[in-house]
């Protein structure tokens, strides 16, 4: 093999092993054994003449990391609202399996009141539905601490009860807390024996511990929206090939007595996507893409978005509907 050739044969392995690496987000697993051992070749009385070196082996550690994200917008409540559930995703970042530790805190100085927890205030979303329900169960430190394989990750509920007290635009929140049962520190903190089968464990860029905050809004009205999507491509099916066309259908609707005043759609349009012009329609009806017309304008900005005023609602406004569509690039 030439040199350039032998240049050429690197470069694609490295470009191999880098694009390996990438696919796993927890990394190399604990414990695997990476051993090398060097060749030296060299012409010796005519002939050919191999030496290779002493094998050097390490076994990687534990890398100790999770994060967790809130999953909820801002909820909106009344006063004396009981149950009401805030959704996180718990994610295992390390390289390990890893038990961990949860806790909420209700005691945020810069909020307008305090959550009341129900319960130990923290349910794992058990049926997987993302709504909090009856069946969902209740955690209990020390007794069921979620134990995640690497790159695995649970979704977890707040659930809280909402003082009597409260008055329309207070703003509360809840907190959880993640932490390694395997321990926590600084980025780079040895803990010795600690990682699975006994090898050492290390503190990865969150220290073995992370948390989020979510927000409740008292509200004299109640608000939901659901966003859906169907795709529908180009050889009359509905898979998400580049060409495809996805509708966005985004649901509104607004129960109580008050009135959601100025509501508004916006909704920005996805990366790796483009608009299709003249698909905005509410309840329906088209609307221009053009700004001051009508209810409805798409935003070619830096940021592209789609935006529709739904104006005052209340209750008997009903259900309102919004889709637009955009292809896949």
């Amino acid at each position: 093999m030439s040199a350039g050739s032998r240049t050429r044969a690197f470069l694609i392995a490295s470009v191999l092993l880098v694009s390996g690496n990438a696919a796993h987000g927890a990394g190399t697993p604990v414990g695997t054994v990476i051993e090398n051992t060097a060749s030296i070749s060299f012409d010796l009385a005519g002939s050919t003449t191999t030496v290779q070196t002493n094998t050097t082996s390490l076994t990687v550690v534990e890398r100790v990391d999770v994060i967790v994200t809130l999953q909820s917008g801002q909820v909106l409540v009344a006063a004396n609202d009981t149950d009401r559930a805030l959704l996180f995703t718990l994610t295992n970042s390390g390289n390990g399996s890893e038990s961990f530790t949860l806790s909420i805190d209700n005691t945020d100085a810069s909020d307008d009141f305090d959550p009341v927890a129900s319960g130990s205030g923290i349910y794992f979303d058990t049926d997987g539905s993302g709504d909090f329900t009856v069946g969902d169960q209740e955690y209990v430190a020390g007794t069921n601490d979620p134990v995640l394989a690497a790159d695995q990750a649970i979704d977890v509920f707040l659930v809280n009860n909402i003082p009597g007290t409260v008055a329309n635009g207070d703003v509360g929140r809840s907190r959880i807390v993640a932490i390694s049962n395997t321990g926590t520190g600084a980025p780079g903190t040895v803990i010795a024996g600690g990682g699975d089968g006994g090898v050492d464990a290390v503190t990865g860029p969150t220290g073995g511990d992370s948390d989020a905050t979510g927000e409740y809004i008292v509200s004299d009205v109640q608000l939901t929206a659901t966003k859906s999507q169907v795709v529908n491509d180009q050889f009359g099916g509905n898979q998400p090939v580049p060409g495809a066309t996805v509708t966005y259908t985004i649901t509104v609707e607004v129960t109580g007595a008050g009135t959601a005043t100025a509501s508004a759609v916006s909704d920005a349009i996805p990366e790796f996507t483009s608009f299709v012009p003249g698909s905005i329609r509410l309840n329906a009806s088209p609307l221009t893409d053009a700004a001051g017309d009508d209810a409805g304008e798409y935003d070619a900005g830096s940021a592209p978005t789609v935006v529709v005023r739904l104006g005052d609602l209340t209750a008997a406004d009903g259900v309102q509907t919004v889709e637009f569509q955009v292809t896949i690039d």
